[in-house]
């Protein structure tokens, strides 16, 4: 025993106790640091997920405009119906938050155009594509790319019989 009363063999004891807890918990801050970092670029993966898909929302309700072109504004094209609505990289225009983003609208018609009487029915499917890249979609997608597709088929009537300028089928 040494003159304050501690045994020869407890001494040093509280020294590897402070080492040990000093590493646990630079351990549990490093732990928490790299957490952190994470959850912040999932959480911005997934707000450019979401600007995305409103980007391709967006693109889709433009050319179901032109599709259906419900104030008859746009020339029409064979049987009286426009032609399909095409954007290749050129929706590029939106504003706020989803201005980084480039739309790509592609429509195809179903052929051929079914007719009952005088009516002739056209169906338009309406695919748009909206990524945070100069081309949708990316070859070889750079980090942090993100690409939002949706697809949607309409179908407009049109009946030579009804009044103009709409020709529109009635019920």
């Amino acid at each position: 025993m040494n003159m304050r009363g501690i045994p020869q063999h407890v001494r040093g004891f509280s020294l590897i106790t402070a080492i040990f807890l000093l590493v646990v918990l630079a351990s549990l801050g490093a732990f928490m640091v790299i957490f952190t970092g994470l959850q912040q670029s999932t959480v911005q993966a997934d707000v450019l997920g979401v600007r995305a898909y409103y980007a391709a929302r967006a693109g889709a309700e433009w050319a179901l405009y032109r599709a259906l072109d419900p104030d008859s504004t746009i020339a029409p094209g064979p049987a009286g119906f426009v032609t399909c609505p095409q954007a290749a990289g050129t929706l590029n225009t939106l504003g706020g938050s989803l201005s980084p983003f480039t739309v790509v609208v592609n429509c195809q018609v179903t052929a051929p155009d079914p007719t009952e009487g005088t009516k002739t029915l056209r169906v338009f499917q309406i695919t748009a594509t909206a990524c945070n890249n100069a081309t949708c979609p990316a070859v070889s997608p750079p980090p942090g790319y993100v690409e939002r597709q949706i697809a949607v088929t309409v179908a407009k009537c049109k009946d030579p019989a009804a009044p103009a300028p709409r020709y529109e089928c009635g019920s």
